[in-house]
């Protein structure tokens, strides 16, 4: 069963009946809104959304980062499957696999970002989410609706963060404007 979170909401992401989660996907979707064109006819426009996972240590250093630059970890524990240009299709239009039991020790919380590199703000973006699913079982966990339409270009999502019991989940949807994560780091750093 999922759980919709709403802004600031925490959810742990310990197993129903006992155990941790070890491998989980964070999924990103999305759709063009229609422009209206000529004559009141609709057009179809091209929207490059971007995932990104961010890894910090417990200072609050950025450790490492994937990207549609860099689709891998250092230490491969996390995985960008490829950047989707459009947002066509149905599901998840980005993936990010993170095996947590690889994260390296020293890496405390996980920062998921979406921004849009072709520039266009969340008010010509429609149907925007992002969930955590378990890898093993395929069960939806938790899921974040992108909602809030704007003239931002870029969110913060959410992060996975390393808690006495293993790991937790916190939907920030912060919103933030810049192209890449690199400018959404000073956003970033206020939910760490």
């Amino acid at each position: 069963m999922s759980i919709s979170l709403q802004k600031g909401q925490k959810v742990s992401l310990a197993k129903p009946g006992g155990g941790t989660l070890s491998q989980v996907k964070m999924g990103l979707g999305w759709d063009a809104v229609e422009k209206k064109g000529r004559f009141g006819k609709s057009k179809a426009q091209t929207i490059d959304l971007d995932a990104s996972c961010l890894l910090f240590d417990a200072s609050g250093n950025l450790a490492d980062a994937v990207w549609f630059r860099q689709l891998r970890s250092k230490d491969g524990s996390v995985l960008h499957t490829g950047d989707n240009l459009t947002g066509a299709g149905e599901g998840d239009d980005e993936v990010i696999n993170v095996d947590l039991q690889q994260v390296p020790a020293n890496v405390v919380q996980l920062v998921f970002t979406v921004n849009s590199f072709t520039g266009q703000d969340f008010t010509q973006i429609s149907n925007a989410f992002c969930r955590l699913v378990d890898e093993a079982t395929g069960q939806e966990l938790a899921r974040f609706d992108l909602s809030g339409a704007g003239e931002h270009n870029a969110q913060i999502m959410a992060k996975v963060a390393r808690d006495g019991q293993g790991w937790s989940m916190t939907a920030i949807g912060a919103t933030a404007t810049g192209r890449t994560f690199q400018h959404l780091l000073p956003a970033v750093s206020e939910h760490l």
